[in-house]
């Protein structure tokens, strides 16, 4: 939990349902105790079983707390289960709905069935108590939580804005009417250095929301954001490089990625050193 910000509940609770308690053929053959499926990034050992289909492919580990550790980086990594990470860590209740609405299970029952089993065996106690670092990285609407920095005297940005921190690396918001020119100019940066900042070339329309870096971003993600699973919604390099303050170039290496690369659903983006 403290690792990643899964509540300990919750995993408990899943690891209850998904082994039957550690009695499942999938726990005792392969110490797979929830239930996950290899999907095109496992690079591991597979069992396969019938499950909602015919002979599907499940992950084997080599014990159990290899499979422990893995669930909670399947739920922080994957873009589908990003909005989990939006929620208090201690409201079991909404991490139990949030995990079926995101398609953990085709149970109907399922958020139910981990509810129920917190409460008979007490295991929000598990929660109490453990408090996530304020710096810890979360996935969240962001994968990074984003809290309100305060700005050191050397930095020359302009004040009337909040400036927030991502990576460590100072960023702001853009508003309506914001326009990279007219940033530059506010926070005594050159145009052309603004841009830098944030991997791009030449100026583009700037959207309201729209996260715009005040100094270079860093060569490898936070500590503990070892790497990121691409999602659906035809996200870009540049888009996931934004999301976690890291330069494009910076990814590239890490990932011994060509210039063509292009990101395709399901890719491992590796965003710090091993």
């Amino acid at each position: 939990m403290q690792r990643t910000g899964v509540p300990a509940s919750i995993t408990l609770a899943q690891g209850l349902v998904e082994s039957a308690a550690g009695q499942s053929v999938l726990a005792i053959k392969a110490n797979n105790h929830f239930g996950v499926k290899c999907h095109s990034d496992w690079t591991g050992k597979k069992m396969y079983r019938d499950d909602d289909a015919a002979q599907e492919c499940f992950r084997v580990y080599p014990d159990a707390e290899a499979s422990f550790r893995d669930h909670s980086d399947f739920l922080r990594y994957r873009d589908r289960y990003k909005g989990l990470f939006e929620l208090e860590p201690t409201d079991y209740k909404a991490w139990a709905r949030g995990l079926k609405k995101a398609g953990y299970a085709t149970d109907p029952r399922y958020a139910d069935k981990l509810i129920k089993i917190i409460n008979d065996y007490e295991l929000y106690t598990y929660d109490a108590g453990t408090e996530v670092p304020e710096e810890t990285p979360m996935v969240a609407g962001s994968p990074v939580k984003i809290t309100p920095s305060k700005v050191h005297e050397e930095y020359r940005f302009n004040l009337e804005r909040v400036v927030y921190e991502i990576n460590g690396v100072p960023c702001i918001y853009a508003v309506e009417g914001d326009e990279y020119e007219t940033l530059a100019a506010a926070n005594n940066l050159f145009l052309k250095e603004l841009l830098s900042f944030n991997d791009l070339k030449a100026s583009e329309p700037l959207a309201p929301g729209t996260v715009v870096f005040l100094k270079g971003k860093k060569s490898q993600a936070a500590r503990g954001v070892e790497k990121y699973v691409i999602g659906s919604d035809g996200e870009t390099l540049r888009g996931i490089a934004q999301r976690f303050g890291v330069r494009v170039s910076a990814i590239r290496r890490l990932n011994k990625l060509p210039a063509d690369y292009v990101p395709k659903e399901g890719d491992t983006i590796q965003l710090r050193r091993k």
